[in-house]
């Protein structure tokens, strides 16, 4: 696929060279906007302005719309106000709103004071808007008919918004009042008789949301529920927009990326194209937190310097407890960061999951406890050592349960993101209790280890 995009972008280059317009149109149907979006990032700059310059309107509101923040950015310094409101004539409302959210407040403002009064009114009002809400998510552009229009007089309706709207396939249908009482999909519209009414076939249970509702509690709902779209309402249930399935992929793939870079302390809004200095102000904090945590580990080991030295076995088998036990809290980690995500853990039943994952950490433990015991025991030849992994391994696979368990669930109980360096908090839990725990118990067995 990047390859027939590769060529095809040679073409339209080609093509642009030679002002030949019907190659630029043959190019665009044979090439998806985002394809080409993603291709032209490698453009040197003075090709890239050509290719502002050379190109229609419509077209090139679609590369927009697809690129990314830094190649909004730059086309858009390629071309005057007035153009670029051309532009945004052709892009969904909430769309507009992510790219001025990207541009200079001077850049933002003179664009703004240049809409026409209605345009400029819905995307102020968008703006006002937190960008992780429902009101930053939602867009103005949808179709909403009164309850009682007849079949035929709303697909006359239909007919003649649809062109201006991003979405046609669900109609919202409002009272009197302008409140937002039901939903009638395009089809049963079409295979309605054309003298019933919209009251007639609408389905009256609507999920909806509130402007301020969080994005991630959105993405829950529509995966929940399966919906294509999800309004959004006042405290009085008037329609103010609707969220569309397209920007809640979105959501979750952020979500998702989010919660994978601070699992491991990294801050989501770093990227390989960070600045030198970005990343280390961003990466610096918590390893030093990582580091604590492992002079902590280290103040552990030195307080059984004696023991070590009589018994130098203890250096080269004590790691593989905090390792494997480190890799068991994972895995309770990860599936309790993913269960908070989908909203399937509340803080007020979760005490049988949590003993669950008490009893998986001791029977796991003791099973990977007694294979490393016999190991080790071979080994080196006493059978007491292999006793001390099989204990240290099953208690501390256990707390490895227990705390992979407790630190997402307490982050969320503190309305922190679960995902908060929660790695990084496990595996200085697991070694410092995990070096204490094998440690303790070769000092105690001391004598049947020399």
């Amino acid at each position: 696929m990047q390859s027939k995009t590769r060529i095809q972008l040679e073409r339209l280059l080609r093509a642009l060279v030679k002002h030949d317009r019907k190659a630029i149109d043959d190019i665009y149907e044979q090439v998806e906007a985002i394809d080409l979006a993603e291709e032209i990032e490698d453009l040197e700059d003075d090709q890239l302005e050509y290719l502002c310059s050379h190109i229609d309107d419509e077209k090139l509101a679609e590369i927009l719309e697809e690129s990314d923040e830094e190649l909004q950015l730059e086309i858009i310094d390629y071309l005057d106000n007035k153009r670029v409101l051309s532009l945004f004539n052709y892009i969904p409302k909430d769309n507009i709103v992510d790219i001025l959210g990207e541009l200079p407040i001077g850049k933002r403002k003179a664009l703004i004071n240049l809409m026409k009064a209605d345009d400029k009114r819905v995307i102020e009002q968008l703006l006002g808007y937190d960008e992780e809400t429902a009101g930053g998510l939602m867009t103005t552009e949808y179709i909403a008919l009164g309850a009682h229009l007849s079949i035929i007089d709303a697909l006359i309706k239909i007919k003649e918004i649809a062109p201006k709207t991003e979405v046609i396939d669900t109609i919202f249908v409002l009272n009197d009042k302008r409140q937002l009482i039901g939903t009638a999909d395009l089809r049963d519209i079409l295979s309605s008789d054309q003298n019933e009414q919209l009251t007639d076939i609408m389905n009256d249970y609507v999920i909806s949301v509130h402007p301020e509702t969080d994005q991630e509690e959105v993405a829950l709902l529509v995966s929940k529920y399966d919906l294509t779209t999800i309004p959004v309402v006042n405290k009085n249930n008037a329609l103010l927009g609707i969220i569309t399935v397209d920007d809640i992929i979105d959501v979750i793939q952020e979500e998702h990326t989010e919660d994978m870079l601070q699992m491991h302390g990294v801050h989501k809004e770093e990227s390989l194209d960070s600045t030198l200095l970005e990343s280390i102000k961003m990466r610096l904090p918590w390893l030093i937190v990582n580091l604590t945590t492992a002079f902590f580990s280290s103040f552990v080991i030195k307080a059984f310097e004696a023991t070590i030295e009589q018994i130098v076995a203890l250096s080269a088998t004590m790691t593989i407890v905090s390792a494997t036990s480190g890799n068991a809290g994972n895995q309770t980690l990860s599936i309790l960061i993913r269960s908070i995500a989908l909203g399937e853990v509340r803080l007020r039943d979760s005490l049988p999951a949590l003993k669950k994952e008490v009893c998986v950490g001791i029977l796991n433990g003791f099973i990977v406890g007694c294979l490393s015991g016999i190991i080790v025991s071979l080994m080196y030849g006493n059978i007491y050592l292999g006793v001390i992994i099989c204990m240290a391994m099953t208690f501390n696979f256990m707390i490895s349960g227990l705390f992979g368990f407790i630190i997402p669930v307490a982050l969320k109980a503190l309305k922190m993101d679960p995902a908060l360096a929660s790695s990084i908090f496990l595996t200085a839990t697991t070694d410092i209790l995990g070096f204490l725990t094998f440690l303790s118990l070769a000092n105690l067995f001391l004598p049947l280890l020399t």
